[in-house]
């Protein structure tokens, strides 16, 4: 019997997106984090911060919101608020006039954009800390402006899930943020399809296929290898199949 897929609109971004998940994802696997999320906040009587990290392509922004979406519409979970780690790059005007050491080199910041190095970390760190213990307003990094704007979200629910590439990278200076979460996800999937995925919405953006193949070599290969390799445990892994699928990999902690 094949599985049945269902269609939900919901913004993403601010834009609405169309998204299909397979009913028994929903069923098994979200619906259950969702539960699980909440009877970890009623044990604690400050806010549940989540982490969901994943490479570029896999969707965290489509997820995350869709996850916010379930919540409100469940009457059986406490509505999460999802937000994202994009608008703690540095602002663009920084990253045209400054450089970055990457892998022991230093190369322009620009060249390198969405990498770790490009990133305002303290900035990070500061906002999560005040976000454990209070409302917030939060950044986000506008498409449309290539640029970050700031104070654009008020963070207020009692269950906040962030979403990002780097939130759990096992490296000097990001490691330690893994302390600040109560939960954390992540989703991995094969590079090959990851790279698919990549280069087809950079076609879909009005790139060539050339131009866009060109990039994921320069840029977006390096970060989806450094995600899948080099990320920390997280509570619960969850892997994205060719077909849209979830699979959950390990313990339902």
């Amino acid at each position: 019997m094949l599985d049945k897929i269902k269609s939900y609109k919901f913004l993403v971004n601010s834009l609405e997106v169309n998204a299909i998940y397979y009913e028994k994802d929903i069923e098994n696997i979200f619906i259950p984090l969702l539960k699980k999320l909440t009877d970890m906040k009623k044990n604690k009587s400050k806010r549940l911060l989540v982490y969901l990290a994943a490479p570029p392509g896999v969707g965290k922004s489509t997820i995350s919101s869709f996850l916010e979406y379930l919540s409100k519409e469940s009457e059986e979970v406490e509505e999460i608020q999802a937000i994202g780690l994009d608008g703690f790059h540095y602002h663009q005007e920084y990253i045209k006039n400054n450089k970055a050491v990457v892998n022991g080199v230093e190369v322009p910041m620009v060249e390198v954009k969405g990498c770790p190095e490009t990133f305002d970390l303290d900035k990070l760190k500061s906002k999560i800390k005040a976000l454990r213990n209070g409302n917030v307003k939060w950044p986000i990094y506008d498409r449309s402006l290539h640029d970050v704007v700031e104070d654009q979200i008020l963070v207020t629910k009692d269950i906040v899930l962030i979403e990002g590439n780097w939130l759990l990278l096992n490296e000097d200076g990001w490691r330690d943020l893994k302390d600040y979460c109560d939960y954390s996800i992540f989703i991995k999937a094969d590079e090959f399809m990851v790279k698919d995925r990549l280069i087809n919405r950079k076609i879909k953006g009005g790139s060539s296929k050339e131009d866009a193949t060109k990039f994921y070599e320069k840029s977006d290969s390096k970060n989806v290898k450094r995600v899948l390799n080099n990320s920390l445990d997280a509570d619960l892994e969850l892997e994205l199949l060719n077909n849209g699928k979830y699979i959950i990999r390990g313990q339902f902690n």
